[in-house]
């Protein structure tokens, strides 16, 4: 059964400017639900819209997976009075109906996880199962603008232990058959099973206000999932990290950066340690390049935007989680690795945001024995552990 999901954009978003390109917790909003949907069990997954800047992004930096792809859909299916409904009959006639199940998924609904994605793609794979939709459990009293209330007797009211609440749609994650689809034209149809979500899923983004309360749910559920334990491998960005952030020019392009010999000396008791180190940066300069290889360094990562997803899709593939890992960053795309990893640590001169959420601010800077700090930090708190 070929499950392809479709992850719907539009660049004239009216009521937030830009809204899929804003960032939370450093990244742009529609990788978040993009991530997790490249971890889940689904098979393929478009993103389809008008915006060039996000297809050149998608195609420049999900080339490591051969899940996700991308389509151009129309002015009209883009436009502000089209229906979700128009832009997935546009896409499903565009792939001749490629799919046995389509998912749409909503970048709006950054909250969502690889393990929401999975239980939808259970749930429609169950036999009489025509679609999937995604709820959320309130225990809420609701009223009609007549003064009716309507889920409950506010004469005998309630306790919230007796009261079986709501269902409500919370706009996450919808799954319908091929042959339903094509008959209905719609996200739903025939018999449809409901998939409950954490009550945080309901918060959908539609107005500036939302972008500040989902960012402090997601802040949340990363750190919630921290958790501390031996230390296998050891995560470092590279500008601001590795150096101190600046960078030398001429009219041919990058001449120098700063690098510290003291530094160097720590990767090799990283490894004597057995701690295995990790380079993921998305500058993907000579220099830096010709740095590793003198370092003898092995697993690193040039030109890597969305840090958080390569790293999870990396970490998957070593059969460890983020309790295992060390994370050292700087800045913003940093930071939601900072947030969820065991230790997040970064340099003294790293940005305010940054210093904000780590977990241990090193005394000193970049390019200026940082690296050698947090590396004896580590084995420290190993051998304490």
């Amino acid at each position: 059964m070929k499950k392809t999901a479709i992850i719907p954009l539009r660049a004239g978003s009216k009521g937030i400017v830009n809204k899929n390109k804003k960032r939370l917790l450093g990244r742009p909003l529609f990788t978040w639900v993009l991530g997790e949907a490249i971890l889940s069990d689904l098979d393929e997954i478009c993103i389809f819209t008008d915006d060039q800047w996000i297809i050149d992004f998608i195609n420049n930096e999900y080339q490591w997976t051969s899940k996700v792809k991308t389509l151009l859909r129309s002015p009209e299916s883009a436009s502000d009075i089209a229906s979700t409904e128009f832009a997935m009959e546009e896409f499903a006639k565009k792939i001749d109906y490629n799919f046995d199940v389509l998912f749409l998924l909503q970048a709006t609904s950054p909250l969502t996880s690889h393990e929401d994605i999975n239980k939808a793609c259970e749930l429609i794979e169950s036999e009489g199962i025509d679609s999937v939709i995604s709820v959320v459990k309130t225990h809420r009293f609701i009223w009609s603008k007549e003064g009716q209330s309507l889920n409950y007797d506010f004469m005998n009211r309630p306790r919230r232990q007796d009261f079986d609440g709501l269902l409500i749609e919370n706009g996450a994650i919808y799954a319908c058959k091929k042959d339903v689809f094509k008959k209905t034209k719609n996200r739903l149809g025939g018999k449809i099973e409901t998939l409950e979500m954490g009550e945080d899923s309901l918060v959908e983004i539609d107005e500036n206000s939302d972008l500040i309360i989902v960012e402090k749910l997601l802040e949340n559920k990363l750190k919630k999932q921290k958790q501390k334990q031996i230390i296998k491998y050891f995560v470092f960005d590279v500008d601001g990290v590795f150096t101190n952030g600046n960078v030398g020019y001429s009219k041919n392009g990058e001449l120098f950066k700063t690098f510290s010999v003291i530094d160097g000396m720590g990767f090799e008791l990283l490894q004597e340690n057995n701690i295995i180190p990790i380079v993921i940066t998305s500058e993907n300069s000579e220099i830096v390049k010709a740095r590793m290889e003198k370092l003898k360094l092995k697993n690193v990562h040039l030109g890597v935007k969305d840090k958080y997803t390569f790293l999870n899709n990396l970490l998957n593939k070593l059969k460890i989680n983020r309790s295992e890992i060390a994370y050292m960053g700087d800045d913003i795309n940093d930071l939601a690795n900072i947030c969820s990893s065991s230790w997040g640590i970064c340099p003294l001169n790293a940005t305010p945001v940054i210093k904000q959420h780590a977990d241990y601010i090193l005394h000193n800077k970049g390019s200026e024995s940082a690296i050698r700090e947090a590396i004896e930090f580590i084995i420290n708190f190993n051998k304490r552990y």
